[in-house]
């Protein structure tokens, strides 16, 4: 017999094995006997009331084992000599997904990635971070892992009708992730562990047959027919020309992949605009966020960094925190020279002075019409390069980012000073209130007055505002069918992830990438 039963815990308790038993047992109302076992399996966060609790959901079995699935690595075939072939544009979630389920179904994945390798992507996050130099190649967008590698490894989704979420978070258990991440609401691995998961999972893909190329770059795509046969790239490290050729291609490239976007509209391969958002990165000291969500003066150690999720409407638009990183960094995320963009990261102890969040506006095609009678299609992706390169150069040519007070922002006036920050290229003062479009700086500083009457202390000099959070996601999707999930005009492409503008995040991108796999068996079965 199997019981699910809640049970609510102080801070102090939640590593006491003993408490979490007895506090289980009894709300079954079984008498404690050592066939009794207890199981988590969802663990969240009530800080509603004066107390921070932890709430466990627990199964709770009598006279019956547990049951265990099988390890999903264990099973997974060697494809060296499998007969079909499947090209995979991008390491990123999305891609490296799509990856382990066609080798779970007996297709051979050839992955194409321009940038680095997880540890050799770190000298070029170095040297953004201290220098200031972009590759445009391999940086916090680019490289093994794609962007979330860098970027604390959130794994919280709402996606729960898109695919198997439990699948995705054991394979990244499997991988060396925390197996916390299988019972915890808001599940992170944090930048610093991510690295290894990921290579772990290249291993895996290599070992059971699959190839990887780094550092090389897609420059067109060779269509026979309207049919998709290969792709034609480009080694960056010997500058040499290459052509890989298979039955399919998965297009899994990320939301910052701009070269991509156009390469397909010179092949007139349709491409469509979509919604996006930009804003802001908005730091405040952690431990003023932890006071306003936990209601007191310093969190029990038990407790994680807090974090907040903001929302609301300002002139018909939605104004919202994203990505926030409780304990966490702003970066710099630039993909090319002479922009700034930011974006935000946190270890998985999530141990910083610092909590950062995006804070942005929604913007809706039909805000853009001037911008589409130049560049059509374009005008979002456009729009959102303009934001960027305008912030870069009020600058001094580096990535050091201009910043105000958040008071200051909303009085639209100059900070005489900043705050301290986690920016490690460093802040300016500036007015940040003019450099964003006249619309967005409004928005935001209207919703920044609502949000602090939402958390009351929110709204502080303490905290500052960075310019530019610009990369949400893309404001181009590549459609497809979604019987057969192929590009309605190509036959054989497969557009896939965040890039494609099917999915917003690591476990959203996992499993479109596995949707996708499954997509290209029912291909190759037709």
């Amino acid at each position: 017999m199997i019981k699910r039963v809640e049970i609510a815990l102080l801070p102090r308790q939640l590593n006491d094995e003993q408490i979490i038993r007895k506090k289980a047992i009894s709300k079954t109302n079984w008498k404690e006997s050592n066939d009794i076992k207890i199981r988590i399996v969802k663990r969240t966060i009530d800080a509603r009331g004066k107390q921070a609790l932890f709430r466990l959901f627990i199964d709770v079995y009598l006279d019956e084992d547990f049951n265990t699935s099988e390890s999903i690595i264990s099973i997974l075939p060697d494809i060296h000599q499998s007969k079909h072939e499947c090209l995979i544009i991008g390491a990123g979630p999305a891609g490296y997904f799509a990856a382990l389920e066609l080798i779970e179904l007996g297709i051979r994945p050839i992955i194409i990635e321009r940038g680095k390798d997880v540890r050799q992507r770190r000298k070029d996050l170095r040297n953004i971070q201290q220098f200031g130099l972009v590759n445009p190649h391999s940086n916090y967008c680019f490289g093994e892992g794609g962007a979330g590698t860098y970027s604390d490894g959130k794994l919280y989704t709402r996606s729960h009708k898109r695919g198997n979420i439990q699948k995705a978070l054991q394979l990244l258990v499997e991988h060396g992730a925390n197996s916390d991440i299988l019972i915890d609401a808001h599940p992170h691995i944090g930048s610093n562990k991510l690295p290894k998961v990921v290579s772990n999972i290249r291993e895996t893909i290599l070992k059971h047959g699959g190839a990887i190329h780094f550092d090389t770059l897609v420059n067109d795509f060779i269509i026979n027919n309207n049919k998709i046969i290969g792709v034609q790239t480009i080694d960056l490290i010997k500058n040499t020309q290459k052509e890989y050729i298979a039955q399919s291609v998965i297009l899994a490239t990320g939301h910052s992949a701009r070269d991509i976007y156009y390469l397909l509209d010179k092949k007139n391969i349709k491409i469509e605009e979509k919604p996006f958002a930009l804003g802001v990165r908005i730091e405040h000291p952690q431990t003023l966020i932890d006071e306003i969500q936990y209601n007191q003066k310093k969190r029990d150690e038990n407790l994680p960094a807090a974090s907040y999720k903001l929302v609301c409407q300002v002139e018909n638009r939605g104004v919202f925190s994203f990505c926030m990183c409780p304990g966490g960094l702003v970066v710099p995320a630039a993909t090319a020279p002479g922009e700034i963009v930011v974006n935000g990261m946190s270890m998985s102890r999530r141990d910083s002075a610092f909590a950062n969040s995006g804070t942005v506006v929604a913007i809706e095609p039909e805000d853009l019409i001037s911008l589409r009678k130049k560049h059509g299609v374009f005008a979002g992706l456009e729009f959102q390069s303009s934001v960027e390169k305008n912030v870069f150069e009020i600058g001094d040519g580096s990535q050091k980012a201009p910043a105000q007070r958040l008071t200051d922002f909303v009085n639209q006036k100059i900070s005489t000073d900043l705050p301290k920050s986690s920016y490690i290229p460093g802040l300016f003062s500036a007015p940040v209130h003019n450099l964003l479009p006249p619309k967005i700086n409004k928005r935001l500083r209207e919703a920044v007055k609502i949000f602090g009457k939402k958390m009351k202390g929110y709204y502080t000099s303490e905290a500052n505002v960075i310019a530019t959070e610009s990369r949400t996601s893309s404001p181009i999707r590549i459609p497809r069918d979604k019987e057969s999930g192929m590009h309605p005009q190509i036959e054989a492409l497969f557009p896939c992830g965040e890039g494609a503008g099917f999915a917003g995040g690591i476990i959203s991108a996992a499993l479109d990438g596995q949707n996708i796999a499954k997509k290209v068996f029912n291909y190759y079965k037709n």
